[in-house]
């Protein structure tokens, strides 16, 4: 305590300079912090552009590659179509044609009445004056001419009837008429819908070309997704590929040997099984390349047509092989089960009874069937791996963004903490040497009481 005391007025001496010490320590902790932080932020603006540009270019080509195949659809359908059209218009001619012959007999006009209707419309109008030979001449004549009205009549009703029937001919004609007016409708609206899918995909091309947010944000989710998705599908992948190891890895012990290690825990016969499940997976990945359904190497999307076919049945052909290959592995799997559970029978004391060959001949066509079928299942992994590929960058772009602004902004808290913490520490110095500093005060507020109270007699004089 005495020796406090006593350092007192040294402490008090070097207040200014252990606050400059404090200020100066302060700005060369804290500073680095802030300019850290600072080159962080930017970092991560630069970043957040790279990952937009390469966003903005990879929905550019995939906006591109759908109206490409929209474009190939529509040329495809009225190539299809217009082959159809001159038969279709030489079909609707001759039909139109031959309704409109049938409508031109039913609108013909009947025959006039003969010359001798003039004749009777004379004699109607002779008066008989009770004269009966003129009675008898207009009862004759009119006995005749309803003969000759109910036979007239019936040719009427017959005329008539034939132009019903031809009338009624026309159904087939109008059904064959709408038919060939549906199909040609039909054609119509797929070619309208595949026109409104090349609209609204040319309309997403050109928000990604003028860099707008909601393009951005589209590609943003839809590479989030396609993420998640080729994620979910590649583990499914994984756990195929890890039941067929289970399946190849005790035939392969046998022929490579069961003692035989590549590293102290490896074995050789894990590597070739490992090395033959690449191996169709490799073969699968070149078959969906030829056929152009993936395009990770773009060396095998600009080989001829000829090339590629010849690439494509060649690695079908592997394929093929390998399928067989892990088949014949299978049968082998179950015979040296078999082998083994007979060796521990020969071994134990009781004999247990033989199997039904039915009940061993199910699980082993099973997995003979399984090791056939799951190379080509392997086969399709190109596909969510593409997806996956192109996804992680974007997925993994926005974590690393995310990661850099967390850490500057962790960096500029720190930076402001030590700052704080120096002047907290002055002030804690100022703390200790509190008496002196009251002291200081008090011998302030006398001079200053002092000079007031000289001022006004000063200017009285």
């Amino acid at each position: 305590m005495i020796l406090f005391v006593i350092a007192m007025p040294f402490l008090y001496a070097a207040r200014k300079l252990v606050h400059e010490l404090f200020r100066s320590i302060g700005n060369m902790v804290g500073g680095p912090l802030r300019l850290g932080a600072r080159w962080l932020f930017a970092t991560a603006r630069d970043m957040k552009e790279r990952n937009k540009a390469v966003l903005l270019a990879h929905g550019r080509e995939e906006v591109s590659q759908h109206i490409e195949r929209e474009f190939e659809r529509v040329g495809a359908l009225v190539t299809r179509d217009l082959e159809g059209y001159p038969a279709l218009q030489r079909k609707l001619l001759d039909e139109i044609t031959r309704v409109e012959e049938d409508y031109k007999k039913c609108g013909e006009v009947p025959p006039a009445s003969p010359e001798w209707v003039d004749a009777l419309t004379a004699v109607s109008k002779i008066k008989s004056d009770g004269n009966e030979m003129v009675q008898r001449i207009l009862e004759e004549i009119k006995r005749s001419v309803h003969g000759i009205h109910d036979k007239a009549l019936a040719e009427y009703r017959r005329a008539f009837e034939s132009r019903h029937k031809i009338l009624s001919g026309f159904m087939p004609f109008w059904r064959s008429l709408d038919k060939t007016f549906g199909q040609v409708d039909k054609k119509l609206t797929g070619l309208q819908d595949t026109s409104s899918k090349i609209d609204a995909q040319m309309e997403k091309y050109e928000q990604i070309n003028k860099k707008t947010d909601k393009a951005e944000h589209a590609l943003t989710v839809s590479a989030f997704t396609q993420f998640a998705i080729s994620l979910l599908v590649l583990l499914i992948a994984v756990g195929g590929a890890l039941v067929n190891f289970k399946l190849i890895a005790l035939p392969f012990s046998e022929m490579v040997g069961a003692g035989d290690y590549l590293t102290a825990t490896l074995r050789m016969s894990d590597v070739a099984a490992l090395v033959l499940i690449f191996l169709e997976a490799t073969m699968g990945l070149f078959v969906m390349e030829t056929l152009r359904i993936t395009h990770l190497f773009p060396i095998i999307a600009n080989m001829s047509e000829r090339m590629r076919r010849r690439m494509f049945w060649t690695s079908v052909v592997f394929l093929f092989v390998f399928a067989l290959i892990e088949a014949g592995l299978a049968l082998m799997r179950d015979m040296l089960a078999a082998d083994r559970a007979a060796l521990v029978q020969s071994l134990a004391a009781a004999q247990a009874a033989p199997p039904d060959p039915l009940l061993r001949l199910i699980p082993t066509t099973a997995q003979m069937v399984l090791g056939f079928f799951l190379p080509f299942a392997l086969a399709f992994v190109g596909v969510p791996l593409e997806s996956f590929i192109y996804s992680v960058r974007t997925v993994g772009g926005a974590a690393v963004v995310m990661l850099v602004r967390m850490l500057a902004f962790v960096l500029r808290i720190l930076g402001n903490l030590v700052r704080q913490l120096f002047k907290v520490l002055a002030t804690l110095y100022d703390v200790t040497i509190v008496l002196p500093l009251l002291i200081e005060r008090m011998v302030k507020a006398m001079r200053n009481g002092e000079a007031a109270a000289s001022r006004p007699a000063g200017r009285g004089t």
